[in-house]
């Protein structure tokens, strides 16, 4: 049936009751339905005012360009942010890098168009692998990450922490979904490996710095392959230890070596210590030696010089020359006695010289007789004490001799 169609009267095409004889007139308006155009009123008087007062520039045309302008401002100084010198700032653009930061104030196209997330990348993270020391695992040990298999098929226990930070933000926050599982993984792949090619003596005792240098440097690696945008600083060996069924054996080994180690030490310290004595006694006694050696050579020369000379003066003077030899052999092996006694052939007597007292210049002390068995009489000698003594001629005439040499 058309819609011009005649109907029945009161009805349109589809039977609905309308006008009657279907007229063009409106229908009545409900009480219900809204007035569109007191809404419009409304909402233009909110703004300043409505109809030719808004068309003319009105003062509620004013103040709507002001509220206006306030919320651009503001909107536009919500982009202001400010980065701390240990961060760094991604800014993206729809979901999108755009730029990275770094500390300072910086401005960026405010939300939803441009959005910034602040990376703190002079953080040092950690990362245990074979074990964990919060409260949420009270063993403390994770089986499945501690037991490492050597390339002498001996399983070992194995606990390393691994420090580490950010050091690219933009590929920490968009290349990988979750860098830090990330790192624990790659970290635990590269200690396997290592460890299984390399023995288990070697792996529990002298090669420890070894194991960790090569782990730090294959994950490191890796890490960069991966993009993670991580940076290790260090990787520290918590603990190693053999299988549960050797552990005691393997004990007494370790104790045995590092016994090894403190006896190899303390003998090397007693030969630093001995070594430089004994290097300096020897030189002193070479010193000593070259002393002696020189100086036995110049006393000889100048005995055989003396000889020379004397055997000059003997030729010429044959016995001047003994008697000189003859008064300074007594000089010599008297000078050392306080106490002299001297006589002549053809007397008895002794004359007794204190030389102590003589040489300590005090007063000539007076000579003394001593008796003999002889009736020969000499001249006596009067000293300044009134007391004489007998004295030899010929035993005068040496004393004088002797004077004169000293003389001379």
């Amino acid at each position: 049936m058309a819609w011009n169609e005649p109907g029945k009267p009161g009805q349109d095409p589809w039977g609905n009751p309308g006008n009657q004889g279907g007229s063009n007139k409106p229908p009545k308006k409900s009480d219900k339905d809204p007035d569109i155009d007191a809404l419009l009123k409304k909402a233009q008087s909110l703004f300043g005012g409505a109809g030719d007062k808004f068309n003319n520039g009105g003062f509620g045309g004013i103040g709507g360009g002001i509220i206006i302008g306030v919320i651009i401002v503001i909107w536009l100084l919500s982009g202001i942010y400010i980065v701390d010198p240990a961060e760094r700032g991604v800014v993206t653009r729809f979901g999108a890098f755009v730029e990275e930061t770094k500390a300072g104030p910086h401005w960026h196209i405010p939300y939803p168009i441009e959005t910034v997330r602040v990376v703190n990348v002079d953080q040092i993270r950690t990362a245990e692998i074979g074990y964990r020391s919060d409260s949420r695992n009270r063993s403390g040990n994770v089986p499945n990450e501690s037991l490492m298999l050597t390339k002498d098929e001996n399983i070992v226990d194995l606990k390393i922490a691994v420090q580490y930070k950010i050091e690219s933000a933009n590929q920490y926050l968009f290349e990988v979904s979750d860098p830090d599982m990330t790192l624990r993984s790659v970290v635990e792949s590269a200690l396997r490996e290592v460890v299984g090619q390399n023995r288990m003596d070697f792996v529990l005792t002298e090669g420890r710095n070894e194991v960790v240098s090569k782990v730090q440097e294959l994950a490191q690696a890796n890490l960069n392959d991966y993009r993670t945008g991580l940076m290790i600083t260090s990787v520290n060996l918590q603990d190693a230890q053999p299988p549960e069924q050797v552990q005691s054996a393997f004990a007494d080994v370790v104790k045995a070596r590092e016994d090894r180690e403190r006896l190899i030490n303390e003998a090397e310290a007693y030969a630093n210590d001995i070594l430089p004595k004994a290097r300096g006694t020897a030189a002193r006694e070479l010193e000593e030696a070259s002393a002696y050696h020189d100086r036995v050579i110049a006393q000889a020369t100048g005995e055989a010089s003396r000889f020379t000379s004397i055997v000059t003066e003997y030729q010429k003077a044959p016995e001047v020359t003994r008697n000189r030899l003859y008064i300074d052999a007594v000089s010599n092996v008297m000078e050392n006695s306080s106490k002299v006694f001297m006589g002549s052939e053809n007397s008895n007597n002794l004359l007794y010289l204190p030389l102590d007292k003589m040489l300590g210049g005090q007063q000539a002390v007076p000579l003394k007789p001593v008796q003999s068995n002889s009736n020969n009489s000499e001249p006596a000698a009067k000293t300044a004490g009134g007391n004489t003594s007998t004295i030899n001629p010929q035993r005068t005439n040496i004393r004088d001799y002797l004077k004169n040499r000293e003389l001379r």
